[in-house]
């Protein structure tokens, strides 16, 4: 696919996205009788203004804004896309929503202060978009070339199944580690884990009901590992397509979103308290660690892909950098 054509499809499928991001928060606006609420909030949020009724023009300043993003996300994850040669539209789609779920809450606590997931509600802008992901990969699919093996294939082979467990115990170890060294240093064993469990399991609501007990400690740990070895799953696959076809950064961005979008997710489903309890900040520094962790493993096990990987750099600096015989 030519890099111009695929640009431009980039740019129609991020029109796409946005425009289905656009008509999933109409949609619940109307229902609860509060039209263009979603896009007022944030154009306020956006431009720091505090005002009830957000004019017309400030708004659509936003929605010039919602798509310009999209477009540059579509334009890059197009850009990925043409290095592989077959892909899932709902895997992916599903990663890209995951993606959006994290930028939007980090972005808005980063730069307003403000936590536009928890004013807008975590299951609308979650599905909202995942609903977007989805509608990006699939225009994106419509002209994807299938010379490739498809992803199915490669799900079915034995040696995913051997390295996503390896490298999902990996990544929760690497977490559970990281919160046992913070949670020691506060001086409370176990916390981590035992709000998790109370917020999972008890349906606490709050800092000061937390039970660090064998319930909470011990039936959030089962559940973190078992969706770290999803997660595992799924980033050995990534880099089963890489070492064939080298879409290298592609493979390192969905190892990261996906164990960082599983525990932002898990928060914020089961307590958005717990946000502010753990801190943002060490919860974004714990799954860097345990991507880190994923990474290294896979590199080490697969040693085409390292070998392509060190071409590349090589590649890079040799054209930035010609010799003098050239």
């Amino acid at each position: 696919m030519a890099p111009k054509t695929t640009l431009v499809r980039g740019l129609l499928a991020g029109a796409v996205g946005a425009t289905v991001l656009a008509v999933w928060f109409l949609a619940i606006d109307t229902v609860q009788a509060r039209p263009f609420y979603t896009p007022g909030f944030l154009a306020n949020v956006l431009s720091g203004a505090d005002v009830d009724d957000p004019s017309g023009a400030l708004i659509a300043v936003y929605t010039l804004f919602h798509y310009t993003a999209f477009c540059v996300v579509g334009m890059a994850v197009a850009w990925l896309m043409s290095k592989v040669g077959a892909f899932s539209p709902i895997l992916l789609g599903l990663v890209l929503g995951f993606v959006l779920f994290d930028l939007v809450f980090y972005l808005s606590v980063a730069v307003t202060g403000v936590d536009v997931v928890q004013e807008l509600g975590w299951p609308q802008v979650l599905f909202g978009n995942l609903l977007a992901g989805l509608a990006v990969m699939g225009y994106l699919q419509l002209g994807a070339e299938a010379s490739a093996p498809s992803w199915l294939t490669a799900l079915t082979q034995h040696r995913i199944v051997q390295e996503g467990v390896i490298v999902g115990v990996i990544g929760a170890l690497s977490v559970a580690f990281w919160f046992l060294i913070f949670d020691t240093i506060r001086g409370q064993f176990f916390y981590t884990p035992g709000a998790l469990g109370s917020a999972l399991f008890l349906g606490v609501a709050h800092i000061s009901e937390v039970q660090v007990s064998l319930l909470t400690v011990g039936g959030y740990t089962i559940v973190h590992f078992a969706a770290f070895i999803v997660v595992g799953l799924a980033a050995s696959t990534i880099v089963v397509q890489a070492e064939k076809f080298p879409p290298l950064l592609l493979a390192g961005l969905l190892i990261f979103v996906t164990s960082e979008a599983f525990f932002l997710g898990l928060l914020a489903v089961v307590g958005e308290w717990l946000l502010g309890a753990l801190g943002w900040i060490v919860i974004g520094l714990a799954n860097l660690v345990a991507t880190l962790a994923m990474a290294f493993y896979l590199l080490y096990a697969h040693p085409k892909l390292r070998a392509a990987l060190t071409q590349t750099t090589l590649s890079s600096e040799d054209a930035e950098f010609p010799s003098a015989d050239s």
